[in-house]
């Protein structure tokens, strides 16, 4: 039998995501497999510890990007905390980068947004029975990512990144404003401004904190 929540409580979840549509959406395609309910919604970061403690989820089907801040900061708080849900992201960014964050703020699973309705009630399931679980596109990645040394190139830990945005992000990471980033680069002021508006709509931050603190989690800026 495929469900092996038929015959007992079934798996709680909380979405938090910030596009209506999309929640209503994945509440439908959980909903039509027996064992699984989702308990509630929340579209912010600041709004996610409140759900868990009303909803008592299984695990957080968590988006990466939110209107107040990262999912990443999210999973943290609730990884901090004991006792606390699980988090499964469910997001549309694919890059090495924002996988290894995930990983690092303790988030259980990973699936790109597109994945099918069966691997999404997997994944939900395998997280809320204390497994992990990772999209097939994205495990195949994990074990290189996190073989040998750490990777410290924004280059390498943001493949999204241009040569030049990685260049600013690393520079960023190190505390520099646009005005010396600049100076340090031989570029109009203008010209790291725009860099800046670009790193933020790749990495999915809407702040330069959110930035700053992406990359340092994947090691920049310790020097």
């Amino acid at each position: 039998m495929d469900d092996q929540q038929s015959d007992t409580r079934p798996v709680r979840v909380l979405i938090v995501d910030d596009h209506p549509l999309f929640r209503e959406g994945l509440k439908a395609a959980l909903e039509s497999a027996d064992g699984v309910l989702v308990v509630g919604e929340a579209e912010t970061v600041a709004a996610v510890a409140d759900a868990v403690d009303q909803c008592l989820p299984d695990v957080v089907v968590m988006d990466l990007s939110l209107p107040d801040g990262s999912g990443l900061d999210a999973a943290r708080q609730l990884a901090g905390r004991v006792p606390t849900a699980p988090v499964l992201m469910l997001t549309m960014a694919d890059d090495d980068g924002s996988l290894l964050a995930a990983l690092q703020a303790g988030a259980r699973g990973y699936l790109v947004k597109g994945a099918g309705r069966d691997e999404v009630l997997h994944a939900v399931r395998t997280v809320a029975a204390g497994g992990a679980v990772f999209g097939a596109e994205i495990a195949t990645r994990i074990t290189s990512l996190l073989a040998g040394t750490r990777l410290r190139e924004a280059g390498q830990l943001f493949p999204s990144l241009t040569a030049r945005e990685a260049e600013v992000l690393g520079l960023v990471a190190r505390g520099f404003d646009n005005h010396r980033i600049a100076r340090e680069l031989f570029v109009a002021e203008k010209t790291v401004r725009n860099h800046v508006t670009h790193i933020f709509e790749k990495l999915h931050v809407a702040t330069r904190a959110e930035a700053v603190a992406r990359a340092r989690d994947m090691g920049l800026g310790d020097s």
